[in-house]
C-alpha cells in the first residue's frame, strides 16, 4: 500500500511543488526546496540574540518529502532512517546559507524557518526548536505532517504522540556553522 501511495505523490509532486512557490537549491544532492515568506506568529528571541518578529522575511525549508521517502522505504530501522535524514539536512544547509549570502534581500533575511515533527536532533544542526503557538494551526500541521508521518515510519500509532514545532536558525548561526 505504501509504495502505492508513494507512486501516485512522486506523479502529483511537480504538480504541489509548481502551486507553492518553492524553489530547488542548486546541486541535486540538496533535500530541501524552499522559498522567502513572512513570519506570521509571535516574537521570537533566539539564543544569538536574534529577533524574529511579525513579517519578518524568512527562508521556510521544506523536505523534499518524496524524495526521502523513496529513498528510504526500504529501511526498517527509525535509528537508520533518522541518521539517513540527520546526514542529508547536514549537508544540504550549506546551499541554504549560499542561497540566503547571494539573495538580492540577503540583509533582510532573519533566518530559516521550518515545521517539522521530527525535531530530535535538531538543536545539533544549529536549529532552535519552538511550539508552535496557535492551537488551530498546530493542528492543521498536524493533519498535514500525518500522512507524512504514517509513509515514513512503521509505527505510526506513534503519530498522535507527536506535535509539530517550528525549527528556527538565524541567518547569522546559519553562516557561522554553514559558509563554505
Amino acid at each position: 500500500m505504501r509504495s502505492y501511495v508513494l507512486s501516485i505523490w512522486s506523479l502529483l509532486d511537480p504538480l504541489y511543488y509548481s502551486f507553492t512557490r518553492l524553489t530547488y537549491l542548486n546541486g541535486e544532492d540538496n533535500i530541501f526546496r524552499i522559498r522567502l515568506t513572512r513570519y506570521k506568529g509571535k516574537k521570537i528571541i533566539l539564543s544569538d540574540g536574534a529577533e524574529i518578529n511579525k513579517n519578518d522575511i524568512m527562508v521556510k525549508i521544506h523536505l523534499h518529502n518524496v524524495r526521502l521517502l523513496n529513498e528510504l522505504k526500504n529501511i526498517k530501522s527509525d535509528l537508520r532512517k533518522a541518521r539517513r535524514i540527520y546526514s542529508h539536512v547536514q549537508k544540504s544547509l550549506p546551499g541554504v546559507e549560499s542561497y540566503i549570502r547571494n539573495h538580492r534581500c540577503s540583509d533582510q533575511i532573519k533566518g530559516i524557518i521550518g515545521i517539522t515533527m521530527l525535531n530530535k536532533g535538531c538543536e545539533r544542526l544549529g536549529f532552535e526548536v519552538c511550539d508552535i503557538g496557535h492551537p488551530v494551526y498546530k493542528w492543521y500541521k498536524w493533519i498535514t505532517l500525518l500522512p507524512i508521518w504514517i509513509l515514513s515510519s512503521h509505527r505510526s500509532g506513534h503519530a498522535f504522540k507527536q506535535a509539530p514545532t517550528y525549527l528556527f536558525m538565524s541567518a547569522e548561526t546559519l553562516s557561522e556553522l554553514y559558509k563554505e
